[in-house]
């Protein structure tokens, strides 16, 4: 299927989980991808070069580390220099920290948190935005978290989450006359580092939540996300997607 075929798109946090799945998806959808991880790693390299001579598409790598601006701002100069239409921003990436009491959390650890998972994403599509609006289209789609609804993570994770989303529903709306479409994917518990990381009495609780008792896959969120990237979603913008298996 070639829903994206013709189509550039900036990933971000794209080595492994979510991010590697939409990645691979892309791919294989037939777009063109600026790969934006945090640093170079010989697997990494190895990775995208297997995609590209899978599905016949180009994949470039750039690194930032999205707790320094000046570094995504330095990633935004290379993505322009190669010239190319950006059609597609998926601001996917973010940390998360092992489960806390709110009480014993440092500042430091929340706004490290706010930076990465929130300020440098804006930043980024702030400066490729630009971009877009010159070209009069564009959809840009940020990974936020079944979090954001229900607290159902630390603080510093559930917050920046939900800003996430109160962040895009206000891009939507200056973007939107410009051509350009904003949404969020919402993922519920899924099969990365972080979603397996739980004890197992936390993911039986987590689970007893969801209707479809179980987790999702990355491969799952990924197509959420290229859905909403894709012309098939074109009357679509400041929209919430959850993908979380009828979370309750």
């Amino acid at each position: 299927m070639e829903l994206l075929k013709g189509k550039t798109a900036i990933i971000t946090g794209c080595n492994r989980g979510i991010g590697r799945a939409t990645l691979e998806k892309f791919c294989a959808y037939g777009a063109d991808v600026f790969a934006l991880v945090r640093q170079e790693s010989e697997p990494f390299l190895q990775d995208i070069e297997k995609l590209k001579a899978q599905y016949g598409v180009e994949i470039i790598p750039i690194y930032a580390d999205f707790k320094v601006e000046d570094e995504v701002k330095q990633a935004v100069k290379s993505i322009l220099s190669y010239k190319k239409n950006i059609d597609i921003l998926v601001n996917n990436i973010g940390i998360a920290n092992p489960q806390a009491m709110f009480t014993m959390t440092k500042m430091e650890t929340i706004k490290d948190a706010f930076q990465v998972n929130l300020f440098s994403s804006i930043l980024l599509t702030q400066l490729i935005s630009r971009s877009m609006l010159r070209n009069k289209k564009g959809s840009i789609i940020f990974v936020s978290s079944s979090a954001a609804f229900d607290g159902g993570a630390n603080i510093e994770y559930s917050a920046s989450k939900a800003a996430i989303i109160g962040a895009a529903k206000r891009i939507a709306k200056e973007l939107c006359v410009g051509g350009i479409r904003v949404n969020v994917v919402a993922p519920g518990l899924t099969s990365t580092d972080m979603g397996n990381s739980m004890s197992e009495e936390d993911e039986k609780v987590a689970l007893s939540m969801n209707l479809m008792k179980r987790k999702g896959q990355p491969s799952e969120i990924a197509d959420a996300i290229a859905f909403l990237a894709s012309d098939m979603a074109s009357f679509i913008t400041a929209q919430v997607l959850r993908v979380d298996g009828g979370l309750n």
